[in-house]
């Protein structure tokens, strides 16, 4: 998981408290809660260290009171609906997810399971939640507004680098929450007075062309949405950075200028 997901994780996971669930301890009871994202299994094939570590200080100890159930789609987000329903058929008592389409793959999967989300990008945009103050159902958790934020941070690209004049947006089409953050950063692009170049991208493969387009039209700056497909392929990106964009063959001074 990334590493600045880990706080909106663990204030998540105190909403657990909040919901009634810390409070409804049963003697004897062993809890199960399920863990569902679209990133990557982790080296240990454990679910995030913050979401135990929460539930630990909450006074749920691992393998005692609490067993965890972690569902990885590994970068292959049409697996999400199965995950999401194999957590359903174990029973788990509540279900955190990380991710806006791991979020919606859950709440397809149940309406009565408690879904707490980690972080996710825009939930009242994805039809999660009825308003962040009253989200309703079994929905509850944190929001990272990124969608929100993604004016602010062409903004603050700008004003670092007040010559950018064309920045290529890398996104995954598949998510309908980054298409959200993409059409933001649209309008805000029209407001700084600024060109978009659109790489939607929904494969991997797709990556070498969003490259190749960069090398020949070479933008000033380069955005790219952070979900599970993305940060997956981030490897990828940042050998481009590396191996392209700062050859000095190319230019004089480098024109990738920034990675938001």
């Amino acid at each position: 998981m990334n590493i600045r997901r880990r706080p909106l994780l663990a204030s998540g996971l105190a909403l657990l408290g909040a919901s009634g669930f810390v409070a409804a301890q049963t003697p004897g009871k062993v809890w199960r809660i399920g863990f569902l994202t679209g990133a990557p299994t982790p080296p240990d094939g454990r679910t995030p260290v913050a979401l135990r570590q929460a539930l630990a200080g909450l006074g749920y100890v691992d393998g005692k009171n609490v067993v965890y159930e972690g569902r990885w789609a590994d970068g292959k987000q049409a697996r999400l609906p199965e995950l999401a329903a194999d957590l359903v058929r174990l029973g788990v008592d509540a279900i955190v997810v990380s991710g806006d389409q791991a979020s919606v793959a859950a709440k397809r999967a149940t309406a009565t399971i408690p879904i707490i989300l980690a972080g996710a990008s825009d939930p009242v945009g994805a039809g999660l939640t009825a308003s962040l103050a009253r989200p309703g159902g079994n929905i509850t958790g944190t929001s990272a507004q990124g969608t929100e934020l993604s004016a602010k941070r062409l903004e603050l690209l700008k004003e670092a680098v007040p010559k950018t004049a064309r920045v290529a947006v890398l996104w995954n089409l598949d998510n309908a929450a980054m298409t959200r953050r993409y059409e933001r950063l649209e309008d805000a692009a029209r407001i700084l007075r600024l060109t978009i170049q659109p790489l939607g991208v929904r494969a991997t493969e797709d990556l070498d062309a969003a490259f190749s387009t960069m090398t020949r039209d070479r933008p000033d700056a380069f955005v790219m949405t952070s979900d599970p497909f993305t940060t997956t392929n981030s490897k990828r990106v940042i050998e481009f950075n590396r191996d392209t964009a700062f050859r000095p063959s190319m230019s004089a001074s480098p024109w990738f200028r920034r990675v938001v």
